[in-house]
């Protein structure tokens, strides 16, 4: 059988399957996308359970500013068609899973992205020249390089004796009335287990969810994958006593119970706030909404990546390579172990730019094209000028708070390149392959965010327009910081504002000039002339 020869291999279509090889065909790269199923976006067609997407979608902002709406547009792709938006296809703020698949089928159609589907990938190996993959069929497919974009597509199983008498999330029931007058255990804490338990609340005579962690509610931590607000309201049913509960600890064994002593499942429960008092509970069915994890089993021993965070996730270098299999490399919600449950790489809205690095860093690594920059003067007006512009309209800073930022390099004879959108730990790696010295502009919550409460407005708004404040602001605002061979010598905050506009000159543009005219008004100064005002 022939082999096909590529020198891009994406494996998933998808939504960083169909970015990635969107960004790839505008450059008229060699590549191919490999998908299992039969349309794009395979796992949409089952995930979630109950159809209803937690990524917003508000086709109404008030603006016409296309960067602006992607602040609020959680699941379009990026492309220069405006046809091609998320936002034409429903005007439902949670939209329905079916509208993603028919979204990304469109987009795949339209820009005539290059795919095979109902090509399932049974084995990854290496050679000499890169990496051959062999699909169900024997059929042989080989690139210089490869990139998984398979996201998490199995499920995490917590090592618990006798889980296998549990019921998991990808094969359980939906109907409520399958459910009704039974007792419930759900194992996880996070949106698909409060969503499976939202569903049970009218038929199920109790409910327990389970987990070793306390909540984490995502209007608190920021982070949109902790527990949504449309998935909370099995909450009030627990806090208002009615027969449901949150559990806080650790599930230490499950054990069938014989029909005659009433069937179900007797479960050892140790409780973290109970000084780890272990008590039984019945139930009649056990559901694990525990997650997913990355399927590295394709991989032969040569090419396997290494895992991290309980083997959820391959490791991943800075430039989202293996961090032990060159050449390697993961797109979309793989993307995310390097700043697991900080900012928004899992989700559509935040790896979109993500992917979008990654081809950058291919672009600059295997084809010799610089990352996209402008040349702007190195007075501290015009640099407070660019900054400014940038985060009062960038999505990418807006979504991927703290790791992703605007890079200001020395390009001398008084400019400075301005690069968008380079992940934060890539550029202090020296990926950019400038100067020892660089500027970071990332949009930033304050240090202690998730630990005050985010309706509390003495806090939350205290430090409105008020540079002086700035450095403890909880809510988003620009931090600009310099770095001198990877380390941060300077930094400034730019202070919070209401409805996240920083252009007031008092408040934002004025302190920031100062942190620019003492700093980098020429490419001689010393960390020693660092030292207080607005440089903290």
């Amino acid at each position: 059988m022939t082999d096909h020869v590529h020198e891009y291999l994406i494996v998933g279509a998808g939504p960083a399957g169909l970015q990635l090889a969107h960004l790839l065909a505008a450059r008229s790269r060699d590549y191919l996308v490999l998908e299992a199923g039969a349309a794009p976006g395979a796992f949409f067609s089952v995930f979630p359970r109950h159809r209803t997407l937690i990524s917003i979608n508000k086709p109404h902002t008030g603006t016409d500013d296309a960067e602006l709406n992607l602040r609020m547009d959680w699941n379009s792709l990026l492309s220069p068609d405006p046809e091609l938006l998320f936002t034409r296809y429903t005007p439902r703020y949670f939209p329905a899973a079916d509208d993603m698949t028919r979204y990304l089928a469109d987009f795949a159609r339209a820009l005539d992205l290059n795919i095979r589907y109902d090509t399932r990938i049974a084995l990854v190996d290496r050679d000499g020249a890169g990496f051959v993959a062999t699909d169900a069929t024997g059929e042989v497919f080989r690139a210089r390089r490869l990139v998984m974009a398979t996201g998490v597509s199995k499920p995490y199983v917590p090592a618990i004796p006798g889980i296998e008498h549990a019921e998991q999330y990808a094969t359980m029931p939906t109907d409520p009335s399958d459910y009704t007058d039974q007792r419930v255990l759900i194992l996880g804490k996070g949106n698909s287990a409060l969503e499976t338990a939202d569903n049970l609340i009218e038929t199920a005579a109790v409910i327990h969810v389970a987990g070793p962690h306390s909540l984490r509610l995502a209007w608190q931590s920021h982070y949109v994958g902790h527990l949504r607000a449309v998935n909370n309201n099995f909450l009030d049913t627990y806090q208002l006593k009615s027969q449901n509960a949150v559990l806080d600890g650790n599930v230490l064994s499950i054990d069938p119970v014989a029909a005659a002593e009433g069937g179900g499942y007797r479960v050892r429960f140790s409780f973290v706030r109970a000084d780890e008092v272990v008590k039984e509970l019945r139930y009649d069915r056990i559901l694990c909404c525990t997650g997913f994890r990355f399927d590295a089993s394709v991989f032969a021993e040569g090419a396997r990546p290494r895992l991290a965070i309980n083997d959820r996730f391959p490791e991943q270098t800075s430039a989202h390579e293996s961090a032990n299999v060159p050449g390697l490399y993961f797109a979309g919600t793989l993307m995310q172990q390097r700043d697991f449950k900080k900012a928004t790489t899992g989700f559509i809205h935040g790896f979109r730019y993500t992917v979008r690095a990654l081809h950058r860093i291919l672009e600059q690594r295997y084809h010799a094209e610089p990352w996209p920059y402008r040349e702007i003067s190195g007075s501290a007006a015009e640099l407070t000028a660019a900054v400014l512009d940038r985060v009062n309209r960038s999505s990418a800073l807006w979504q991927q708070f703290a790791v992703m930022a605007d890079v200001l390099t020395w390009a001398g004879d008084g400019t400075w390149r301005y690069v968008e959108e380079v992940p934060v730990a890539y550029a202090r790696e020296g990926g950019l392959a400038g100067g020892a010295d660089l500027v970071a502009v990332t949009l930033e919550y304050g240090p202690d965010h998730d630990k005050v409460d985010p309706f509390d407005v003495t806090v939350r708004r205290s430090g409105q327009d008020k540079p002086a404040e700035a450095y403890d602001a909880a809510y988003l605002h620009p931090v600009v910081r310099l770095y001198r061979d990877g380390e941060p010598v300077a930094q400034h905050h730019v202070a919070e504002n209401l409805e996240n506009e920083w252009n007031k000159p008092e408040a934002h543009r004025d302190p920031l000039i100062a942190f620019f005219e003492k700093v980098l008004t020429d490419s001689g100064y010393a960390a020693s002339d660092i030292v207080s005002g607005a440089v903290v």
